[in-house]
């Protein structure tokens, strides 16, 4: 049963959002207002607006300046619209650069759909190659995959110059599988990850998160609820993360952790090299599943009472100043 919560936001989905109020753009292979979904997001008058996208694969590099857009799958499931592209860090010179849709503008929505980078399927040398880049605030993802293998989804925020304060920036992810291996979900975005299943690859090395929270000031980190994490059976050396930055924040509540993780659940950046661990926070409450194993962690990690999970839960850590609760369409 999904918290109560989630049923009154869902009851009030997009009531504030400009972009409810615009004409729908429709993308599709052929026989739709635009044969690509970048054509159609340059289309949108600035205030944004909808974009419903027919099945088929959409090959191009994708990128999300201005506020309040709205990308609806129109297939039956996630798979039957997939957006993708091929960049890497090696390829294109810089990680942020290889994204194969980049989000930079607040109140973006995104459901039903499929955002993949498939550089790792045809590379011979191994590079970070992002599929998802989102630093906008108030984003919500609905029912999606996210395909890659190092650097999948970069989830940060919106950097800012010296002596300004930097603006935090919000993302919700609902009933959305992640896939990777080193390093695949990171950044430093203040990030719910609601009902998600998130999949380690086979490989030498899984780091399901590489959260970069960089003062103690600064408000972010990665909250993931009730998610599922499973491993490849031929992965090796699984952790459900390490610190890219010293604050490094990651709390697992409720979460069903299967075969193939490693009993001390998670890990120094470099280890002999740096020393993380000191600073960073990592966190869990009730997981379950032969992958939660309390009594063998590291002990510089955190197993949460209920009263300290209270502090991490839906709604008040997206809350903010502007009081958000993300709001789901069925």
């Amino acid at each position: 049963m999904r918290p109560i919560w989630i049923g009154m936001a869902l009851a009030l989905a997009f009531v504030a959002s400009p972009a409810s109020a615009q004409t729908g753009l429709r993308v599709a292979p052929s026989g739709g207002d635009y044969a690509s979904v970048q054509s159609a997001v340059d289309a949108l008058p600035a205030e944004g607006g909808v974009i419903e996208i027919a099945p088929g694969t959409y090959r191009e590099k994708i990128n999300v300046s201005r506020p309040h857009v709205r990308f609806k799958g129109l297939g039956r499931k996630p798979g039957d619209v997939v957006l993708v592209w091929g960049d890497a860090s090696a390829t294109i010179g810089g990680t942020f650069k290889s994204a194969s849709v980049i989000i930079t503008g607040d109140d973006f929505q995104a459901r039903n759909l499929t955002i993949a980078n498939d550089y790792h399927l045809k590379a011979t040398v191994p590079s970070q190659a992002v599929a998802l880049f989102v630093n906008g605030d108030r984003a919500v993802f609905d029912r999606l995959r996210l395909l890659g293998a190092q650097d999948t989804l970069y989830a940060g925020h919106r950097k800012c110059g010296a002596g300004t304060v930097c603006q935090n920036s919000r993302q919700y992810f609902r009933d959305t599988y992640i896939e990777g291996h080193i390093d695949f979900i990171f950044g430093d975005g203040k990030t719910v990850f609601d009902h998600c299943h998130l999949h380690g690859l086979a490989h030498d090395g899984v780091m399901f998160t590489a959260q970069s929270r960089l003062t103690p000031e600064q408000d972010s980190g990665y909250v993931f609820d009730h998610a599922r994490v499973t491993v490849d059976r031929k992965a090796t050396g699984v952790f459900l993360g390490r610190a890219w930055r010293p604050y490094a924040t990651v709390v697992f509540l409720n979460s069903r952790l299967g075969k193939g993780l490693d009993p001390k659940g998670w890990r120094e950046w470099t280890p002999g090299k740096t020393e993380t661990w000191k600073t960073a926070y990592y966190a869990e409450y009730r997981s379950k599943g032969s992958g939660a194993k309390p009594r063998a962690r590291e002990p510089w990690t955190h197993q949460l009472t209920k009263a300290e999970a209270a502090r991490w839960a839906m709604p008040g850590f997206l809350k903010g100043a502007d009081g958000w609760v993300p709001a789901v369409e069925e």
